[in-house]
């Protein structure tokens, strides 16, 4: 169990990763976001989405995907050695019509509140969608 945007999670997250970026556990070039966010530029994820109020907006082609036509690949929690407040989050973002890119938001008390309903709905429309496929298999 962990802790996840003021809100507590159990068990496995379905098809994800949860990454929390520390030093000791991180290849040297993962250990920051800009290190991270390099890193999967150069693999791909270009775009910068954000959180509006009627989705997930591109903000290279402007536009608005629904929580059901996007995926989050990956995430990495990065935490402030002394303060809170530069504790961030990193979501790996796909789209339904093949964009790719990433979410940007901080952590804990600091999270926006948008995102992390956005990122909520999200998560129950894959656990929902597992289900659904799991019964008719």
């Amino acid at each position: 169990m962990f802790q996840k945007g003021g809100r507590r999670i159990a068990g496995p997250l379905i098809k994800k990763k949860y990454i929390l970026m520390t030093s000791s556990n991180t290849p040297d070039d993962m250990k920051t976001l800009a290190s991270c966010l390099n890193k999967i530029v150069k693999d791909g994820y270009e775009e910068n989405f954000k959180v509006i109020d009627k989705g997930l907006q591109s903000l290279e082609t402007e536009k608005i995907y629904k929580p059901g036509e996007v995926h989050i690949v990956n995430f990495y929690r990065f935490e402030g050695a002394s303060d809170p407040s530069d504790s961030a989050i990193l979501y790996v973002i796909e789209t339904s019509d093949g964009a790719k890119g990433s979410l940007t938001d901080a952590y804990g008390m600091y999270a926006d509140p948008e995102i992390d309903k956005f990122i909520q709905d999200v998560e129950n429309i894959s656990k929902k969608h597992a289900h659904t496929t799991e019964a008719n298999q």
